[in-house]
């Protein structure tokens, strides 16, 4: 019986030395970003964008009515107008620290079925649709 009383007591040590402290220091490791510079956005040049971009939101605004989607994330914006037959996506992103972000870069797709269209064509295309109250 003094054999199993024992064992017993050796288990019950075994299992609480398995168990751990429940007022532990937490050991969990935690990265942190870098602080390393981001690169300037690529401007899109290209024939015909030249009204578009290096501008602010509220110039575009102004241009093509009231944005369709207004997203921002971090100091990174875009803004989505919209025609009969094509959908405008400008991203405005700052130059530099601090500042305003301006169009950087436009993509523009057919409204059904998606597929590339000609940039400034749809610049076009949303201008008239703005003014025509479409």
């Amino acid at each position: 019986m003094r054999k199993g009383f024992a064992v017993i007591c050796l288990s019950g040590l075994c299992l609480s030395a398995c168990a751990g402290g429940a007022g532990g220091a937490s050991t969990t490791a935690r990265t942190t970003a870098s602080a390393g510079t981001v690169p300037p956005p690529r401007i899109l040049r290209g024939n015909g964008l030249e009204s578009v971009i290096g501008k602010q939101a509220t110039a575009l605004t102004q241009r093509f009515g009231e944005a369709r989607i207004d997203l921002s994330e971090g100091d990174a914006r875009k803004l989505q107008f919209i025609s009969e037959t094509c959908v405008l996506d400008i991203f405005l992103y700052p130059l530099q620290p601090r500042s305003q972000p301006v169009a950087t870069h436009i993509e523009a797709r057919r409204r059904v079925g998606g597929e590339s269209a000609d940039r400034a064509r749809c610049i076009s295309e949303v201008e008239r649709s703005s003014r025509s109250g479409g």
